[in-house]
């Protein structure tokens, strides 16, 4: 097994990233957040008898800190502040009106004894806990029913320290769910910035049940090889902003996610205006943005624009299975540049498990108006692996203006789909030749009829000569 990131591995990511030339340091897309608004309270980890050694357990002195901090929530909120040194601590609470700040050169650790992350109960969006039956391990750090929280800093670490669990898991030794490194539950008015979180347990960033979300220059890293470290995971939750993110991981590096089956269904919260802006990243087994598979409250309104993905298994990915039900609509993804990338597109509409038996088949997932545009990739094996439901086809997909550089003599394999695409190299597989223009524009999501006037610029300019079909 691949040892844990560790800080020498995330400095060389970190300067590559600051340098990278598929990024543009550009104007915000998020609502901003003043994070040089002074608290009016504040105070140091240390004034709580924390010991920055790596070896003490500060679980006591960050819940005894933060419980002194929730009196001055009514009067301004207060910052609790993490020098540098290197943190131990097992699962603890965050409150309302409150920053978690840590500083250059801190870093926030996991600890390893299991003891010190807490069980709770399972979603209810889930029934029980993702990987087990019955409860789930708390996250690292925690909050619920909470109103602006800040987690930020001067370039800090929060590392889980994730080889533990990652063990447990592959030797099906684990008595319940693996926590997540960060999870906010029915919270509203978060923003996670200029950090780096390494090596979770399980999914990195959690938001879930919650609105007005931004996660704003963050860098995530673990082993390629780690399971299910998803970078970010919005899940049954609105208004959504995740920009200028460098994500490195061993599953989706971004997950969109709104329950499972019929707890997922009855729960009936949607992850809803979802916007990814400049996000940069590899997963070697996985997705670099994914919907689902558990997506049975639904899912519409996602942006995601200014993408690039490098040494990636897939770009773009729905999942989802008979029995989800749900929806996944109102999709565009436009501005993305692939390198070694396994499969560009891929939707799969027979994936994954069920919670339990009671789950119905018949719920069947509506797929719609999935629009993907502007895209250039060198060194992809297969365009696109597009794979609807017999019965439940996906319908609407629409591609405008890709070009890939594809190695399979066979680059699409579509099956109960149905939309239209212009300006594609290699040519769309059979149920998506139809062209968007002009009959199909209000069938595709967010295009328009200035796709003429770029239709005609675009077949001017370009041939097809070095690309395989």
């Amino acid at each position: 097994m691949r040892r844990p990131s560790t800080l020498v591995e995330v400095l060389l990511v970190l300067a590559l990233f600051s340098g990278s030339p598929w990024i543009v340091w550009s104007n915000t897309l998020c609502q901003q957040t003043n994070l040089e608004e002074v608290r009016p309270h504040s105070v140091s980890i240390t004034e709580f008898g924390a010991v920055g050694d790596g070896v003490t357990l500060n679980t006591k002195a960050f819940q005894n800190a933060i419980f002194y901090l929730n009196s001055f929530a009514d009067k301004g909120g207060a910052k609790l502040f993490v020098p540098a040194g290197r943190w131990l601590t097992g699962s603890f609470d965050l409150i309302s009106h409150l920053t978690l700040w840590l500083d250059k050169d801190a870093v926030i650790l996991g600890s390893t004894n299991f003891e010190d992350w807490p069980v709770v109960d399972p979603l209810p969006s889930y029934g029980r806990g993702r990987e087990l039956p019955g409860g789930r391990h708390r996250s690292l750090i925690y909050g619920r029913n909470l109103t602006d929280v800040i987690i930020t800093g001067n370039n800090g670490i929060i590392d889980g320290q994730g080889s533990i669990w990652w063990s447990r898991f592959r030797n099906k030794t684990l008595d319940y769910t693996r926590p997540h490194l960060v999870e906010l539950m029915n919270s509203t008015g978060v923003l996670i910035s200029n950090l780096t979180f390494l090596n979770s347990p399980f999914w990195t960033i959690h938001p879930v049940y919650c609105s007005q979300v931004t996660v704003q220059n963050v860098a995530i890293v673990a082993p390629l090889d780690s399971p299910n470290t998803d970078g970010i995971d919005p899940d049954s939750s609105d208004n959504v902003c995740i920009e200028d993110c460098y994500i490195s991981t061993g599953d989706d590096l971004i997950a969109i996610k709104s329950g499972w089956d019929e707890y997922g269904i009855a729960y009936g919260r949607p992850s809803t205006n979802i916007i990814i802006h400049r996000l940069v990243g590899r997963s070697q087994t996985s997705a670099g943005i994914a919907i689902g598979s558990e997506m049975s409250g639904g899912v519409s309104e996602v942006h995601a624009e200014d993408i690039h993905f490098y040494d990636t298994y897939s770009a773009i990915r729905i999942k989802t299975s008979p029995g989800r039900g749900g929806y996944v609509r109102n999709i565009y993804v436009s501005n993305m540049t692939l390198a070694n990338v396994d499969i560009a597109i891929r939707f799969t509409g027979l994936y994954g498990d069920h919670p339990d038996d009671a789950y119905d088949p018949n719920a069947l997932p509506v797929i719609e108006k999935i629009t993907i545009k502007d895209v250039v990739g060198e060194k992809i094996k297969t365009a696109g692996l597009i794979e609807g439901i017999k019965g439940d086809n996906f319908v609407n997909i629409c591609l405008s203006n890709i070009t890939l550089n594809v190695s399979s003599n066979y680059p699409w394999n579509c099956s109960y789909i149905k939309g239209y695409s212009d300006l594609v190299l290699p040519e769309a597989c059979e149920p998506l030749k139809e062209r968007i223009f002009p009959e199909h524009c209000s069938d595709c999501y967010n295009l328009s009829n200035h796709l003429q006037s770029s239709n005609s610029q675009h077949r001017a300019g370009r041939t097809s000569g070095d690309i395989r079909s």
